[in-house]
């Protein structure tokens, strides 16, 4: 496999890492999936935070491809990197450089601000609707593409739900680093 690649079937809310990255709303104030596990763990001071946080658009913090920074709050990770990926609408739409782009910005940030570990969960495959497979694609290639260019991190988890999405992570891995 990869030193630095973990894949983990965990609850991305009980990882004690530097930043976990959360797959947010273009508002930053909380929802459904992992964004509502991670708003609920990290009690409302993340919300008030993520309130604090100058809108671009009016009614938008974050917009899709972007990524943010707060404190983690109660969580065990320090600090919450907050992502919006894309809605899929059939990969015509932009989404594939959209969900790379989350990946990369989350990964930079995480790099401007010194953190040696970052755990991910499976940007847009919920409620947004990305096929995993495409999805984990993306993540994994993103990731390894961004870990040539800097090699700063100890530990990149990939926080998997269910054991589908594991097996996913780990098949598409060991197919991308060996090929």
């Amino acid at each position: 496999m990869h030193p630095i690649i973990q894949i983990l079937q965990a609850d991305i809310t009980t990882l004690a890492v530097d930043a976990i990255v959360n797959a947010a709303n273009t508002r930053l104030l909380g929802g459904g999936g992992v964004d509502g596990a991670i708003h609920r763990a990290a009690g409302p001071s993340l919300l008030q935070e993520c309130r604090e946080i100058p809108e671009v658009s009016p009614g938008i913090r974050c917009p899709t491809g972007q990524a943010r920074i707060t404190r983690g709050h109660n969580l065990p990770a320090r600090h919450i990197i907050h992502t919006v990926g894309p809605v899929w609408y059939g990969g015509l739409h932009g989404e594939p450089d959209l969900l790379q782009s989350c990946y990369h910005k989350s990964l930079q940030l995480a790099a401007d601000h010194q953190l040696r570990s970052v755990a991910f969960p499976a940007i847009s495959t919920g409620i947004y609707g990305y096929p995993l497979g495409a999805a984990t694609e993306i993540a994994i290639k993103a990731t390894l593409d961004f870990l040539k260019s800097s090699p700063a991190f100890e530990k990149i988890i990939f926080a998997c739900f269910s054991r589908e999405a594991r097996e996913t992570y780990q098949s598409t891995l060991a197919r991308l680093v060996q090929g």
